[in-house]
């Protein structure tokens, strides 16, 4: 629901505060006086197009703000429009585009006269108005669907046409074949590798290094050698028993790292033809990395992957032959559920038609022809028909050229369907009509307002008494410049501006009075509708 409205700079509109409330509000005043302005900043809030031409003279832009409350939550829209460049949209606060505006509007607010954001002209909210009237069930429909997108969404994994399958079978093969065959031992093999060139690459100097090395540690004078001596000069005294120790034990490691390099300098021998086969390893593994991943981790990786890919498309025929089951038993229970669907629509759009054909009747709409077109199964093509005058073929509501015409039948519409977005505004729905035709309007906005919140631009004394708040939109001239301003009227001043609308000017004793009864029989007849729906 629009709770609250702010303006600057809009057209006739310096700046405008405005409070909207709940039900039925009735936009009144002198023609010209800016009552379209507010549609039309409702408008700009959903994401109609902005002109700069709406921007007010002298002005750089026009700023509209709406707040729009639904339970607990509520949200802010706001809508610059600046006489050159393009417009600026806000929600909250936060830059958005004018399509997420739109997509807000489309859910809670319906404009209905000239304006663009009528929500029943589109297909699918027609559609889904027939849905709602006649209650279908539409998951089994739904579900169907689904199923034979996900079987044929399989069938596509499988591979494309024979063809491609079996080149891409071959070279699967190929790559499975070379990555098998190499007998990858783990992922870190060339790393050990690497060590085990480097060994062979250089066995006699590796191994005159170790013994040199050991040399150096146990020959006489070597480190054991020297650290016996120094052993030997304070081992006697007790007050250095722990370096003692601590020397004993450098000692003993240094004898223990010397055995294990003499150990490892009689393994090393000079084996050219190794050295030759750890090299060819090596080149193949860069091969294999080369094309299959960074790491041996990976090329494992993509073994694996290729196995089971081509696992699946060796099985294909039979895979196919089941997925091809699956699939023709899902086409029959689909066309199944289009079929019920389609016959639910088929026989819920003649009564949908007639219901908002009745009500037509009554407002200033006695010739008026309404059909619901629906297609072959399961009937998604839905399409509302209009033949507003005796002789004129039924055309698609959003070929309705009269905007009054238009208006009334979206009342119709809306008085049917039981769903659709909170806030409705109705311009020119009273456009040539009086007498019982504007009651049986008022009264029908009336009704609309008790689940709805309904604005109704109006000159319609029967439509403004009927309104559960009236809000007056005048305007003055001053030092040559136009400006207009809207107020919610009181009880007292609603008499007055009805009997205004009703004298055309002066308010008379005799409007006054029928202005007063009229408001009287509007409150009845509201206390009545109120009572009738609980």
């Amino acid at each position: 629901m629009l709770s609250e409205l702010h303006i600057e700079n809009l057209g006739v509109i310096e700046k405008l505060d405005l409070a909207v409330g709940e039900g039925l509000v009735a936009l009144t005043g002198e023609t010209g006086a800016g009552k379209t302005m507010l549609v039309e900043a409702i408008d700009l809030l959903v994401g109609g197009r902005a002109d700069a031409s709406v921007v007010r003279t002298g002005c750089e832009e026009a700023r509209v703000e709406g707040r729009f409350v639904a339970g607990e939550n509520e949200v802010i829209l706001c809508r610059v429009v600046p006489v050159t460049g393009r417009s600026r949209a806000y929600v909250n606060g936060r830059l958005a585009t004018v399509a997420q505006l739109a997509e807000y509007g489309a859910d809670h607010v319906d404009l209905h006269g000239q304006h663009a954001h009528q929500s029943l002209l589109g297909a699918s909210a027609q559609r889904m108005a027939l849905d709602h009237f006649c209650g279908v069930d539409l998951e089994p429909l739904r579900q169907a669907r689904a199923r034979v997108t996900e079987i044929e969404a399989l069938l596509a994994t499988l591979g494309g046409d024979e063809r491609a399958r079996a080149r891409e079978i071959d070279l699967l093969r190929f790559q499975v074949k070379e990555i098998l065959d190499a007998g990858l031992v783990g992922e870190t093999e060339d790393d050990d590798l690497s060590r085990e060139e480097d060994l062979l690459a250089d066995a006699v100097a590796h191994r005159e290094a170790l013994y040199l090395s050991v040399s150096q540690l146990q020959d006489d004078d070597g480190a054991s050698d020297a650290l016996g001596k120094s052993i030997s000069s304070i081992g006697h005294r007790e007050s250095f028993e722990t370096l003692s120790m601590r020397l004993k034990n450098a000692q003993s490691e240094i004898d223990d790292i010397a055995r294990e390099m003499r150990d490892l300098a009689e393994t090393i021998e000079e084996d050219p033809a190794k050295l030759a086969i750890v090299r060819e390893r090596r080149h193949l593994l860069v091969d294999l990395r080369r094309k299959y991943g960074e790491s041996l981790s990976e090329v494992i990786a993509y073994g694996h992957e290729s196995a089971v890919r081509l696992s699946e498309l060796e099985g294909f025929e039979a895979r196919a032959a089941t997925l091809d089951a699956d699939r023709a038993s899902a086409i029959a229970h689909l066309r199944s559920a289009e079929k019920v669907v389609g016959s639910a629509r088929r026989q819920a759009a003649p009564r949908l038609a007639k219901a908002v054909q009745q009500h037509l009747r009554t407002l200033a709409m006695a010739h008026a022809v309404v059909e619901v077109s629906v297609g072959n199964d399961p009937g998604d093509d839905v399409t509302f028909l209009l033949a507003a005058n005796p002789g004129s073929p039924p055309s698609p509501l959003s070929k309705v050229a009269s905007g009054g015409e238009l208006a009334r039948t979206m009342l119709a519409l809306r008085l049917v369907l039981t769903q659709g977005p909170s806030t409705l505004v109705f311009d020119e729905v009273d456009a040539g009509i009086g007498g019982e035709a504007a009651v049986a309007v008022a009264g029908a906005l009336a009704e609309l307002g008790l689940r709805h919140q309904v604005l109704v631009v109006t000159h319609l004394a029967q439509v403004a008494a009927a309104a559960h708040r009236q809000i007056k939109v005048s305007k003055t001239v001053r030092a040559q410049q136009t400006f207009a301003e809207a107020v919610e009227l009181g009880d007292q001043d609603r008499v007055g501006e009805i009997a205004r609308m009703l004298s055309g000017g002066m308010a008379e004793e005799a409007a006054l009075k029928y202005a007063s009864e009229l408001l009287k029989a509007s409150s009845a007849l509201s206390s009545n509708q109120r009572r009738s729906r609980r």
